[in-house]
């Protein structure tokens, strides 16, 4: 969401006369776009800043936060004189990056205004992208979920979708440039909806565009899988059989404490539903080890989940608090950090052992894949792409570039990577 986010500062203000420069070094104004859901995003930031300010050795630079930070930090990130900030401007805000950014250069005034809208999508800016496979898409804005360790609802607002015909102009827009490939974004996408039209009709639409190869979207809600959705997962060939679905926790009063409105049970048996629809369907997950209150025989629970379910990928994380949510109000950090790095240690080795599993089963396949880096492009392989299942595949001889779909024999496994060989070089 973040790199949509920045397409579409990107072209605001190049519409608005700016021209963006690809070395920090030489620009006059550097914004950093951010993210809220982990302390290590906070720690990354000021770090880089310190950097961007030490690099320039005392020449002139306005440095401004963008994104959910400017939104959960709001007028303290301003008030840090360490950091030094000019403007600090959140993510329903860029329309007024333009006047900002003149009260910054030329009045020398700070600049703020992290105001969450009810309203703003941007549909009515294209956003400015550099030329490659896919195209990042947000369909919605915001979340009203309100998970209890999520600070997106109090960064991003509101839900709010987009409508559906500006979304399928922006995807026939991305056809004609040559884009073979969309990811459709929201941060509950499936919850979509537009005058009637639901996530599973939205799909539809951007699979008749003449152009479009391969759909992708993220992230999905356990919880909002109406058969119509399962239908076009299975059945519609433009939709790619990989679906990111987000456990958190395998343990049922964690996942209450989490307010995350689904059992263990319901989980199981929405995996069940997706894979007897779509068989060989990949699935990857997030997971939060050492939430509050946690014990080691309720982790066990999301260990047992994750080994039942089999996920091809999952991305695991130790909690953190972020300021503002229910969690950070009701419920104390009390899983001693030892433990907590523990969990995600046993965690990471039982699923880098299925991950393996998951990628030996596909040795002798032929696989459709489409090219992301062209070769030569990295070390070792002629080129790097990815299947259906958003595996990457490294081609191990031909010449290719990016955009290409090739039939390739995967002939060896990592838990992290495919090698095949071109069935035509």
């Amino acid at each position: 969401m973040n790199e949509y986010d920045s397409e579409l500062v990107k072209s605001i203000l190049t519409g608005a006369g700016y021209e963006f420069v690809a070395d920090a070094a030489l620009a006059d104004i550097v914004m950093l776009n951010t993210c809220s859901v982990r302390e290590n995003a906070h720690r990354k930031v000021f770090g880089n800043i310190h950097e961007i300010r030490h690099a320039r050795k005392g020449r002139s630079v306005a440095i401004g936060i963008l994104g959910c930070m400017a939104t959960a930090l709001r007028k303290d990130l301003l008030e840090d004189k360490s950091l030094a900030l000019d403007f600090v401007v959140g993510p329903d805000s860029y329309k007024r990056l333009p006047d900002i950014l003149r009260s910054v250069t030329e009045d020398h005034t700070q600049g703020y205004d992290a105001t969450l809208s009810e309203f703003e999508t941007y549909a009515d800016v294209y956003p400015s992208r550099t030329d490659g496979v896919n195209a990042w898409v947000a369909v919605m804005r915001g979340c009203n979920n309100f998970c209890s360790f999520c600070i997106v609802p109090f960064t991003r607002g509101r839900e709010r979708s987009r409508s559906l015909n500006s979304i399928v102009e922006e995807v026939r827009r991305l056809a004609a440039e040559g884009f073979p490939q969309v990811t459709l974004l929201g941060q509950n996408v499936n919850s979509y909806h537009d005058s009637g039209h639901d996530f599973a009709a939205l799909l539809e639409a951007v699979s008749r565009i003449e152009g479009i190869r391969r759909i992708r979207f993220t992230s999905p809600h356990p919880k909002d899988f109406p058969d119509s959705l399962v239908e076009v997962l299975a059945h519609n060939p433009k939709v790619c059989k990989q679906v990111h679905l987000p456990l958190q926790a395998g343990n049922d009063r964690v996942l209450d404490l989490m307010r995350r409105n689904y059992t263990s049970a319901d989980f199981m048996q929405l995996v069940g539903r997706l894979r007897k629809a779509c068989p060989g369907l990949a699935l990857s997950t997030d997971v939060i080890v050492g939430f509050p209150t946690e014990t080691d025989a309720e982790f066990a629970d999301t260990m047992r989940v994750m080994r039942e379910v089999r996920f091809d990928t999952a991305f695991m994380f130790k909690y953190s608090v972020r300021e503002h949510t229910r969690a950070a109000r009701e419920l104390p950090d009390d899983v001693p950090e030892a433990a907590k790095t523990e969990r995600i240690v046993a965690l990471n080795m039982q699923q880098t052992d299925i991950s393996l599993e998951c990628n030996k089963a596909l040795v002798g396949q032929v696989q459709s894949v489409l090219v992301e880096q062209g070769s030569g492009s990295r070390k070792g392989a002629a080129a790097y792409a990815r299947n259906d299942a958003n595996k990457v595949v490294a081609l191990v001889s031909g010449q290719f570039v990016p955009g290409q779909f090739v039939d390739a024999r995967i002939i060896r496994a990592t838990p992290h990577q495919l090698k095949a060989e071109p069935t035509v070089s």
